[in-house]
């Protein structure tokens, strides 16, 4: 099986190289992979070893050419590509996530592969109630405050378009909730904290007052449990949407006992995007307020068509995901091979 993952030296990308190596290991003739990325990690060290590399853009006009020639031959593609930054430049998180979606279908219907599978979002979802769960039937035509919730509906349109024009490819979906890893610390960091407030972060941070609003209601899941989904997605040439996200949904009290804070001070989610949005204008911070108008209407997902279909469960709580990236932001933690997840400068390198 010849697997091609576009995005690989990102966060996601990097877990699933992991996973697909250990799969390697066991079955040593029956993989070949192929990495797809705008900058070429360090192919002699872990986990970008052994694999087929090309670097291109796939939001490139110019790059479609060597992202079919990249793409020849694939058996299933997995399209992880995608921008979050820089937040102020909505034209070319256009091209990269939009744009660039389209072109990986295209060049993927051409080379002929037998299953796509995408990284969908949470973010995806239209509003949802917080006090049941949604499944993967609920509508995902995002909401219109946030860019990157636009972005990933858009990008579920063409999937849609695309699985109706090409009814021999399979075409899987995943919609995780936010995805967390310690080897990500520097990375998350740096794209929504800024690196000022990610240095001053501590790795267990401690509040005695935690300001929250009551419908601060998110999932989280570790990258190593995404990876594993992925993988199953593949194995099993599944198609279709799946939410993946770990146990518990995260609540105010939650993330009050994950940075030990003695009391909650409830407030209202608009003046928390008032807050945000000030601080963005302000350069304060390299987030958006779109980002807070998302975590307060996305849904509570329910799981269970991955563990009907795929046999997938988490084995990483969210709290223990979360700790993990909080300790890698206050660390600066990251993969040195990897240009989008090497370590904070003086951090020492990992392998």
């Amino acid at each position: 099986m010849r697997i091609a993952v576009i995005g690989a030296s990102g966060n996601a990308g990097t877990a699933l190289l992991r996973n697909l190596q250990g799969q390697l290991s066991r079955k040593p003739e029956s993989l070949h992979l192929t990495g797809i990325s705008r900058r070429l990690p360090d192919t002699s060290r872990a986990p970008y070893a052994g694999v087929e590399w090309h670097t291109l853009d796939v939001g490139l006009e110019g790059d479609r050419p060597k992202l079919e020639s990249a793409l020849a031959g694939v058996d299933s593609v997995v399209h992880l590509a995608w921008q979050v930054q820089p937040n102020r430049d909505l034209d070319q998180l256009y091209r990269t996530n939009v744009t660039g979606t389209a072109n990986v279908l295209e060049a993927a219907g051409k080379a002929g592969v037998k299953q796509v599978v995408c990284a969908s979002s949470i973010g995806a979802y239209s509003k949802a109630p917080k006090d049941r769960r949604s499944d993967e039937s609920w509508p995902a035509q995002g909401m219109a405050g946030s860019h990157y919730s636009r972005h990933k509906a858009a990008q579920e349109k063409l999937l849609d378009e695309f699985a109706a024009a090409e009814p021999g490819i399979a075409v899987a979906r995943l919609r995780p909730g936010l995805i967390f890893q310690r080897d990500a610390g520097s990375e998350i960091g740096r794209y929504f904290l800024g690196p000022l407030i990610s240095r001053l972060l501590p790795g267990r941070p401690w509040l005695p007052l935690l300001p929250a609003p009551d419908n601060l209601i998110f999932q989280a899941v570790h990258a190593d449990d995404v990876a594993e989904a992925y993988w199953r997605v593949i194995d099993q040439r599944a198609s279709g949407p799946f939410n993946i996200a770990a146990e518990p949904v995260l609540t105010p009290q939650e993330l009050a006992r994950i940075v030990r804070a003695q009391r909650i001070l409830p407030i209202p989610m608009g003046l928390l995007h008032k807050a945000v949005g000030l601080a963005w204008r302000l350069r304060l911070i390299p987030t958006d307020s779109g980002w807070v108008e998302m975590a307060a209407g996305v849904p509570v997902m329910d799981t269970g068509r991955a563990r009907r279909i795929l046999g997938w469960e988490a084995k990483t709580s969210s709290v223990e995901a979360v700790l993990d990236v909080l300790n890698g932001i206050g660390k600066g933690e990251g993969i040195a091979p990897s240009p989008l997840l090497k370590p904070r400068h003086g951090t020492a390198p990992k392998s």
